[in-house]
């Protein structure tokens, strides 16, 4: 059998690999379109929670001070001091987030309170603990990636940020 009368078989072309990279630079191109969406919604969902939770805390202050006493054993600080602290790092480093102001400081200062959420119980249930690892996942990005374009330090000061 000569070269000439070999039976051909199918080989990838360049056009293939062409079309196929172009494919995936639009997959790419739309999921960079999502970026501010998505850093969006992770600060509403995060900042939702611990708004809620500073909520929660103030509405009955007497029993927050009690947990606080009995439940949560935060260490370094006395229970009120350590209660007040965390009250008003849930109410105030929310709406920075949602804000997208000072977006990474707020999403470090959560995760503190997260962290120290975490470590001041003596038992945590496995469901509980995987909520707090999901909103230290989420906190983590938005400190390391920023807000996104769509928050209001963008639109403010355009040239830091």
């Amino acid at each position: 059998m000569t070269p000439t009368s070999m039976p051909s078989l199918p080989r990838p072309t360049n056009s293939r690999i062409a079309r196929a990279l172009v494919l995936w630079g639009r997959v790419e191109h739309g999921l960079s379109a999502l970026q501010p969406l998505a850093a969006l919604l992770a600060r509403l969902y995060v900042a939702q929670v611990f708004f809620l939770s500073g909520l929660t805390k103030l509405r009955n202050w007497d029993i927050t001070l009690a947990l606080f006493a009995d439940e949560y054993h935060v260490p370094l600080l006395s229970p009120a001091v350590a209660a007040m602290l965390g009250t008003v790092g849930e109410l105030v480093l929310p709406v920075l987030l949602v804000l997208g102001v000072a977006g990474r400081f707020a999403a470090l200062g959560l995760s503190v309170v997260n962290a120290v959420a975490v470590v001041s119980l003596a038992e945590i249930a496995p469901a509980a603990l995987q909520q707090h690892i999901t909103w230290g996942v989420l906190l983590a990005a938005l400190a390391l990636y920023g807000c996104g374009p769509w928050s209001l330090a963008r639109w403010v000061l355009p040239s830091r940020i």
